[in-house]
């Protein structure tokens, strides 16, 4: 009776107008990073049983069977998809499945510590809430949760750098080709009046000189006595 129900628990959350909100509500942004979160499956979960529940779910988000939500489907959509290609592929699957165990060691040492506070205090039972699968499952998820969103915010930060460093680098490259072309320019109209200059100086030269030649010094008068 009890797995009766719990199926019909999970096949009650299998509606387009439940995965749409479960994907785009309020507080889903970070939520939807972990792409296990996404797709509603299991970290442990094969790449066959991952596809299954990619076709399952997209067939409920499809634009196309949501015309009365489309653009809320096909945003929707576009989560689910983009969590499904980091899934497929092997080498993006394995960093998510790393920030998975990250999150598994760290709640982990959270466990020990509290046992052994509680250790400290003299206590005999020394059993934690974690002990418990479904407590500990769900403290895994929060933890992915929050290590997923850290990363991410670290990737934008990055990002954010390098652009800010590309746009730097390319201002300086501007600059430069501003200065050289300023220069070609001034060398270019340098050499261009170049010749003016020598034919004005030639000419300043040879009119000096015809003066110089005209020049006649007045004859010397003998005074008469």
């Amino acid at each position: 009776m009890k797995e009766v129900k719990r199926i019909e628990a999970e096949d009650s959350i299998y509606t387009s107008e439940k995965q749409i909100h479960r994907l785009l509500k309020t507080g889903s942004t970070y939520r939807n990073l972990n792409p296990f979160e996404v797709l509603l499956v299991d970290p442990d979960s094969s790449l066959e049983e991952i596809r299954k529940q990619y076709k399952k779910l997209s067939i409920l988000l499809h634009p196309d069977k949501n015309p009365n939500d489309r653009e809320r489907a096909q945003s929707a959509f576009d989560i689910l998809n983009k969590a499904y290609k980091t899934l497929e592929d092997e080498t993006s699957r394995s960093k998510a499945l790393e920030v998975v165990e990250e999150a598994k060691f760290r709640v982990n040492q959270t466990i020990e510590e509290k046992k052994k506070k509680l250790r400290k205090e003299g206590k005999k039972d020394t059993r934690v809430e974690e002990d418990n699968p479904e407590h500990y499952k769900h403290s895994v998820k929060v933890m992915t949760m929050k290590l997923f969103a850290d990363y991410e915010r670290k990737r934008r930060l990055a990002e954010e750098r390098a652009t800010e460093e590309r746009k730097r680098k390319r201002e300086e490259e501007i600059e430069n080709e501003e200065k050289k072309k300023i220069e070609q320019e001034w060398n270019k109209n340098y050499e261009e009046s170049r010749e003016c200059r020598v034919s004005s100086w030639k000419s300043f030269v040879n009119h000096s000189k015809a003066k110089r030649k005209e020049f006649r010094p007045p004859k010397h008068k003998s005074e008469s006595r």
